[in-house]
């Protein structure tokens, strides 16, 4: 029984008015159930409605390859210019692990495996995975989430001359240095208080409050406390020089991490030219 055919049965009179008929409609919605009334509004709003599975991964620009940081250096171009570079060295692997589409795991994503380790290093999950496509046990598993996996299959192999040339511009991500716990000065860039003139406070922070209004600090302020040791990605770097004979590339400023972490390297995303605007 629905509220119009509810309230056509109350006799009219002189006296009933306006609001009168809505506090009674209102009476009778607070008598329906809780569970029918949203089953009865979900139903007419959305009929054809299904559950779906949320992907948070973004998109890469393309495939990409993983690498270790063996250090710095200066790198002279031809007219004489010096370019601070890392250098980036490639163990055994980038090798296709699996191939996931849209049909079996809801997106489309190439996962990959890097170094080349002893069985023993490795869970029996992993080795059984690694198994399944008679690959050999890789350390470290990572996947690139891609708008087209065609061409990939199993137990591919990914050369750098490859998918990377001279002059490209990439994206590189690893795990920065962990620094421990650190104060403002360090972690912030604070500046120090006076050294003399009978002051007390050199690198204290400080007041962090903001007095009776609003009576609180205020979250996200900038404090002593852990520092580094974060996942980051440098955008844009440019691929100055590929090395084929001894399996390096060299990359234009400095990356994430000390000599010997690992690295995400992909082609860097310009919205628009590689990736979709949405």
């Amino acid at each position: 029984m629905s509220v119009s055919s509810f309230s056509a049965t109350i006799p009219t009179t002189a006296k009933f008015s306006s609001s009168s008929a809505t506090s009674l409609s209102t009476s009778f919605l607070l008598r329906v159930p809780l569970k029918r009334l949203s089953n009865l509004s979900l139903n007419a709003a959305f009929p054809s409605a299904k559950p779906h599975t949320l992907v948070s991964a973004s998109l890469e620009a393309g495939i990409g390859i993983m690498g270790t940081k063996l250090g710095m250096m200066s790198f002279f171009d031809p007219s004489g210019v010096v370019i601070p570079v890392t250098v980036v060295g490639f163990r055994e692997g980038n090798i296709v692990t699996q191939v996931k589409t849209v049909a079996t795991d809801g997106y489309d994503a190439v996962q990959l495996g890097y170094r080349r380790v002893r069985d023993r290093k490795l869970t029996k999950p992993e080795l059984g995975h690694l198994e399944k496509s008679g690959i050999i046990p890789l350390r470290h598993l990572q996947e690139f989430r891609l708008q087209s996996v065609d061409g990939f299959e199993t137990n591919q192999r990914l050369a750098l001359e490859e998918l990377f040339k001279e002059g490209d511009l990439v994206d590189v991500s690893g795990t920065t240095i962990g620094k421990g716990f650190q104060g403002g000065i360090k972690r912030h860039n604070f500046k120090r208080g006076p050294m003399t003139h009978g002051s007390k406070s050199h690198r204290q922070l400080g007041s962090i409050g903001a007095g009776t209004t609003p009576g609180r600090v205020y979250k996200g302020k900038k404090m002593p406390g852990r520092m580094g040791g974060t996942k980051t990605k440098i955008r844009k770097l440019k691929i100055i020089k590929i090395d084929k004979d001894l399996n390096v590339v060299m990359v234009k400023g400095a990356v994430p991490g000390k000599p010997g972490n690992l690295l995400r390297i992909a082609p860097a995303k310009i919205v628009g030219h590689n990736i979709p605007k949405n």
